[in-house]
């Protein structure tokens, strides 16, 4: 038990955490629509199965960063989350019907959403006390994510998509028998105070934070929902919308890497603007291509949209939030990245789909990318200036 709770012990269950936690979330994503389409549902009952996720992490993302503040217990809210995640996916097992799976759904999605929230958290605090960088140990949730996509793809198309739930259940079992070993990263001498939180996140260097991360995160869920969709009228294979969330998938690997050895040598805003800028540009290529291969190779542009921009982001949020409201902090990203950015997507998105087409789509996604490019330098101008 001593070797995990040392130095290079920790690292290896962070990073493996991370490596099974975006196993799950690959299920999540790709499997669990295949599942409920082959057990009868429309696909206008798997969207609504899958629009809960948003609406319910504005509520989860908060509450799980609050306790874990309040408590300063960031691991036990973590096997607590998973323990949840277990629950729900052991009644969904033998559940059939829409209503039923559509409200164990939603308390899976309870506690599966803050997640990635609360893995980011302890990742910061833990790098910081263990001497090495964020990027460097959340980079394996992204080869978790690769390497998961192609071996459960394969493991699925043999056996059938009746095993979706039960891989689910593994890969988030292991995920609860890791967070058991994880250490104490969250002690700190500043009790949590309601009021101490409010007074930071009310500043207005972080409202407008916020704000800027809200444009880019709409820009972000719009490929997300709706770039499967473009490719089928187009005339894509499964296969190769497989390939398209591979590539972007494989593609931020190199650059947390990159980040991970170089990232500390550039100012955060000038970054963040930089990645708004790629974003700006993939979504106005999105909007003029009409080839299947062309939106493949599009997605390529993760390592410099989503790997500059998410990793940068948290960097400038981990300066500005103390380390006694980490988990609040990552909790309001979360609420914002997943939860207020997926419903503006999916719903301004859906409408402009409906009404004109993919193109409306992604120029106006580009447009929120581009006015988060001017605010991110209008505020590193003035901070300069300061």
């Amino acid at each position: 038990m001593k070797r995990w709770l040392s130095g290079p012990g920790q690292l290896t269950v962070l990073r493996s955490l991370h490596f099974v936690n975006y196993a799950t979330m690959v299920l999540v994503v790709t499997y669990f629509p295949l599942y409920f389409y082959d057990i009868g549902f429309t696909k206008l009952q798997i969207g609504a199965i899958f629009s809960i996720g948003p609406l319910l992490s504005i509520f989860s993302n908060l509450l799980a960063g609050v306790a874990a503040d309040k408590s300063k217990a960031l691991r036990r809210v973590l096997s607590l989350i998973f323990l949840g995640q277990i629950f729900a996916l052991a009644l969904l097992l033998p559940q059939k019907e829409f209503g039923v799976v559509s409200v164990l759904m939603g308390v899976f999605y309870f506690f599966q959403t803050p997640v990635n929230s609360m893995m980011d958290s302890v990742t910061l605090l833990a790098a910081e006390k263990l001497n090495r960088s964020f990027s460097a140990i959340r980079m394996f949730g992204s080869l978790g994510f690769a390497v998961c996509a192609i071996l459960f793809g394969f493991l699925l198309k043999a056996s059938g998509s009746d095993l979706t739930l039960w891989i689910a259940l593994i890969t988030v079992l292991c995920s609860l028998v890791l967070s058991f070993a994880l250490g104490d990263f969250q002690k700190s001498a500043t009790p949590f105070r309601f009021g101490s939180l409010w007074s930071v996140l009310k500043r207005r260097e972080t409202l407008v934070f916020f704000g800027l991360v809200a444009l880019v995160s709409v820009s972000h869920r719009m490929n997300d929902g709706f770039l499967a969709v473009t490719m089928k009228e187009f005339g894509a294979s499964e296969s190769l919308i497989g390939a398209s969330s591979l590539a972007s998938s494989l593609s931020e690997i190199p650059m947390f890497f990159l980040l991970s050895k170089y990232g500390h040598r550039f100012k955060e805003l000038p970054l963040l603007a930089f990645a708004s800028l790629m974003y700006a540009l993939r979504m106005v290529l999105l909007s003029i291509s009409n080839e299947p291969i062309a939106f493949v190779a599009i997605q390529t542009m993760h390592s410099v949209t989503f790997g500059i921009y998410y990793i940068t982001a948290l960097r400038y949020l981990q300066s500005i939030v103390p380390d006694e409201y980490r988990s609040s902090g990552q909790a309001l990203f979360g609420m914002v990245w997943t939860g207020l950015a997926g419903l503006i997507a999916g719903t301004l998105g859906g409408w402009l789909y409906d009404a004109y087409d993919h193109a409306a789509v992604f120029r106006l996604g580009g447009v929120f990318a581009f006015m988060a490019v001017v605010g991110f330098l209008a505020v590193h101008l003035r901070r300069s200036k300061a």
